[in-house]
């Protein structure tokens, strides 16, 4: 049950993470553009910096989950990769109930609350263009929501090599 549960999230975040990757493609046509527009044309846009802003934000926000199912985030293991298996898992349960997922519950609760109350607001940016953020906002929260369940997928991955019922595919 642990690791189809664990299996259904990192599933989750694989596929979205493979699909919002796309977003560099709409991302270089924006820059592109201005950058045409501004140096050929000296007509800069109004949208153009604002639209990069947003979609390199959406990119970076979908990014975290993505990083973290792969394990490719920053980590200083000089002494874990010495460890046996099942100590580093003991260590990665503690350091995800202690650290990371108080942090991340908290963190996807406030951003929860801050983007509802854009939401309510159909807040706008404060700029000549004023696009709505309110999009921005609640998209920024459902990613911090699926770095969460990153978070309990990693858990459950080393709860099971602790029991033993792992496989290649659950390691974590």
């Amino acid at each position: 049950m642990l690791a189809k549960i664990s299996k259904a999230i990192d599933t989750i975040n694989t596929k979205q993470g493979d699909l919002t990757s796309l977003l560099i493609l709409p991302l270089a046509i924006v820059v592109f553009y201005e950058v045409i527009m501004r140096y050929i044309f000296n007509a800069p846009t109004i949208w153009g910096f604002e639209a990069t802003i947003f979609l390199y934000g959406l990119h970076f926000m979908f990014g975290y989950s993505y990083t973290e199912v792969l394990e490719g985030n920053v980590k200083v293991d000089i002494f874990t990769s010495r460890m046996p298996e099942k100590t580093r898992a003991i260590l990665n349960i503690i350091t995800h109930c202690v650290f990371f997922l108080p942090v991340f519950s908290c963190l996807t609760y406030y951003v929860f609350q801050y983007a509802l109350t854009s939401t309510m607001q159909l807040e706008v940016n404060s700029t000549s263009w004023a696009p709505p953020i309110w999009p921005f906002k609640l998209i920024m929260a459902f990613c911090f929501f699926l770095l969460l369940m990153q978070g309990v997928s990693n858990v459950l991955k080393s709860i099971l090599v602790l029991t033993g019922k792992t496989d290649q595919t659950a390691k974590g």
